[in-house]
């Protein structure tokens, strides 16, 4: 157990002010740092990752909404092309006759 007291001693700081002094100190104080690693795991995932799924689940909303709108742009530019044809071969079967 020496080895893990003299890790501890070099790589751990002081607790709010308090330096752990034996091995059941360190483990205690490596147990709270491990509980606060944990709270600070469990706020990213319930927080942080549910505000980033609502913003992306908004912009494929979005992206859903555009799409139609591009849809009836499409449309509308094929049927005017079709028209613009119509008239064009109408036009040139008028001058042969």
């Amino acid at each position: 157990m020496a080895p893990l007291t003299q890790y501890l001693e070099v790589n751990m700081d002081t607790v709010k002010g308090i330096t752990p002094e034996d091995e059941r100190e360190h483990i205690i104080s490596l147990y709270g740092h491990v509980k606060g690693v944990e709270r600070e795991i469990e706020l990213i995932k319930t927080n942080h990752l549910k505000h980033l799924d609502d913003k992306i689940t908004h912009v494929h909303e979005d992206v859903e909404k555009l799409g139609g709108k591009i849809d009836t742009i499409y449309w509308v530019v094929l049927s005017t092309v079709g028209a613009v044809g119509l008239i064009f071969i109408e036009t040139l079967l008028g001058m042969m006759s």
